[in-house]
């Protein structure tokens, strides 16, 4: 998918309540991707700079795996649209959210696909997969089974995409209905499992919220330094004309001292 630039300046602003100025700290130290208490040295002076490259106008594709009714879509839906829907449908194919964020000062956007668990729309769905650069793996907190299949959704959704360039969440839903010492028993296990995978380990309730939020601005920043350090590498190679200006009032973003690039963004 492309987004014209020019369009872009009639976006409306971001949300206050999806500005990220901080690193938001994992659930779990012990399975987190990230372990430092702040975003990259690399990235804060890059923003301060406004030497991100195109990364304010980059989509990070997020796919969202896991069992039937395990609460893929009342996660999304939790956070997007801050609403719970008892009256469960099975998701078709897949079901597409956008959200936008302002992390470090610049704009970003998080494409959230919601992929169907049910095993006769896995075709479907696994065509989706491709071009992720984060995948949530999400299970039961109430049924150990679905953890157990959450490697097979892991190896479903790396079919598609480099292992090497994804980074991976594993989210336990329903945690409302878990007793205390059912929740300690599983816990332990997806810690298990998330290290094992190189995942970073969460705890939510949709039907309440608690960790919702948490758990999207966490996956949004680490997405965020994850686009704004590759950028960083590839501008390394790139002449100073080349940088894209994103606070650049002209509507050719990619101005070039030798020769103009495309008017778009991929």
């Amino acid at each position: 998918m492309s987004i014209r630039v020019s369009s872009m300046s009639v976006l409306p602003p971001v949300r206050r309540d999806r500005i990220i100025a901080h690193l938001p700290q994992p659930f779990r130290q012990e399975a987190a991707l990230h372990i430092t208490n702040d975003f990259n040295n690399k990235v804060k002076t890059a923003c301060q700079e406004q030497r991100t490259g195109t990364v304010g106008f980059k989509i990070s594709k997020v796919i969202v795996v896991g069992d039937l009714a395990v609460g893929k879509t009342c996660l999304i839906n939790r956070f997007c649209k801050d609403a719970f829907d008892k009256n469960y449908k099975a998701t078709i194919g897949v079901d597409f959210e956008m959200e936008r964020f302002e992390v470090l000062g610049v704009p970003f956007s998080l494409q959230l696909w919601d992929t169907a668990g049910q095993e006769r729309f896995k075709c479907i769905a696994s065509t989706y997969y491709r071009g992720a650069q984060v995948v949530v793996i999400v299970f039961d907190l109430n049924d150990i089974a679905s953890l157990g299949h959450s490697r097979q959704w892991l190896e479903d959704a790396l079919k598609e995409n480099d292992p090497t360039s994804v980074q991976l969440f594993l989210v336990g839903t329903k945690k409302d209905l878990s007793s205390p010492a059912q929740y300690s028993q599983i816990e332990q296990d997806a810690l298990r499992l998330a290290k094992e995978i190189h995942a970073e380990y969460w705890a939510v309730s949709s039907l309440t919220g608690e960790n919702v939020r948490e758990f999207f601005f966490r996956l949004a920043s680490l997405a965020f330094e994850t686009n704004v350090l590759a950028e960083l590498e590839k501008s390394g190679s790139r002449q100073i004309g080349d940088v894209v200006r994103i606070n650049s009032t002209s509507s050719n973003l990619y101005a070039s001292s030798k020769k103009k690039q495309p008017n778009c963004c991929q």
